[in-house]
């Protein structure tokens, strides 16, 4: 092959074949550095890559620790506060429990209170409509008017000093009699209860129904009296003044606001309308009269005590006088037995000394006769 062969110009130059190879040589030369180079830092790159991913891999390790740590610490904390939290729900559950108990127990005990209060109203109500019953029977009406007196008479005075239904000489029996101290005297006590006449009053309508109405009532009242005055005021048997007991306040004041002149006509009939508080103020007055008969009475006998007691001090002087004198004439006959007691033991002394004087003289002759 013909190396040597133009094979074209290029401006003017020719360019043979081996011009090509050469060219197409060093091409290939400058393609295969390029690739070496390319390769190369395509290696470089990929070790720079590597490092950078070891360093990000280390960072990411490093991070991942962290947070491994952070999530334990975290772990650990909320074990703890669920462990705290369990705890404290515990606390707090038996707290509530005990209070829900103590709360049902005090309800409990309310609804027994409620419970005992609705039997009391039962019963109060019961017993209201038993009262209403007693009060519509006028026979029962006066046994209930009798039964209050008598309870206030009970409550204040001595059982003594009173007497329930007792006869007078008219053999007349007023609800009570009671004996005054110091006196035969008896205070008449007698219960009447105008209660028909009251609600008649109260249940009236219209000045025609008024005046009839205040007419019953003063009617029925001035009747009482009338009955109380006649059957039981007997001079020197009993009080001079009787008492009229009305036991209803409602009553009571009723008359004194309205009927001022029944009331009038009642003192002039020397009859006295009480209420239930003003019989109470008449017991409290009994009770400071009887009081004071009774310390009147303890003074009588305090008296006789003493005035016995200072004749018993009388013979007690009497007496001490008479043993003063017994031992006045027990110490002057000790004193004529101690002079008696001093001659006796002065005449021992000198016989005990005439004794050694004869023996000395019936010892000296002989001393005389050997000498």
């Amino acid at each position: 092959m013909d190396l040597n062969r133009t094979l074209l110009e290029i401006g003017g130059s020719p360019v043979t074949l081996l011009h090509l190879l050469l060219a197409a040589g060093l091409l290939a030369l400058l393609l295969l550095i390029a690739a070496v180079v390319l390769s190369w830092r395509a290696q470089a790159n990929r070790a720079a890559e590597s490092i950078s991913a070891q360093r990000r891999a280390a960072d990411l390790e490093y991070r991942i620790a962290e947070l491994s740590g952070a999530l334990k610490s975290l772990v650990d904390q909320a074990q703890g506060s669920q462990i705290q939290l369990v705890s404290t729900l515990d606390e707090r559950l038996t707290d509530q429990a005990e209070r829900t108990g103590q709360s049902l127990k005090q309800l409990h005990e309310r609804l027994a209170v409620i419970d005992a209060a609705q039997k009391n109203i039962a019963a109060l109500s019961g017993e209201m409509l038993s009262l209403k019953d007693i009060l519509s029977n006028k026979q029962a009406r006066g046994a209930y008017g009798q039964a209050r007196m008598e309870a206030i008479i009970r409550d204040g005075l001595p059982s003594q000093a009173y007497a329930f239904q007792g006869a007078l000489s008219n053999n007349t029996r007023p609800d009570c009699l009671v004996s005054l101290p110091d006196s035969d005297i008896k205070l008449v006590i007698d219960a009447k209860f105008p209660l028909e006449a009251f609600n008649a009053l109260k249940a009236a309508r219209g000045e025609t129904g008024l005046r009839n109405a205040e007419a019953r009532l003063r009617g029925d009242v001035l009747k009482h009296v009338k009955d109380i005055a006649e059957k039981y005021l007997l001079p020197g048997e009993t009080h001079e003044t009787a008492i009229m007991f009305v036991p209803s306040e409602s009553v009571y004041a009723e008359l004194y606001e309205t009927f001022e002149d029944v009331i009038q006509k009642a003192h002039r009939a020397r009859v006295i309308i009480a209420s239930p508080n003003v019989l109470m103020l008449l017991v409290q007055t009994l009770q400071a009269i009887f009081r004071d008969a009774r310390m009147r009475e303890q003074a009588g006998l305090i008296k006789v005590e003493v005035t016995k007691l200072l004749d018993d001090v009388g013979r007690l002087r009497e007496r001490v006088g008479d043993l003063q004198k017994h031992f006045g004439a027990a110490a002057v006959d000790l004193e004529k037995l101690g002079v008696s007691a001093d001659k006796v033991t002065r005449r021992g002394l000198r016989i005990e000394s005439l004794d050694l004087q004869e023996e000395m003289e019936a010892t000296r002759p002989k001393l005389v006769e050997r000498g």
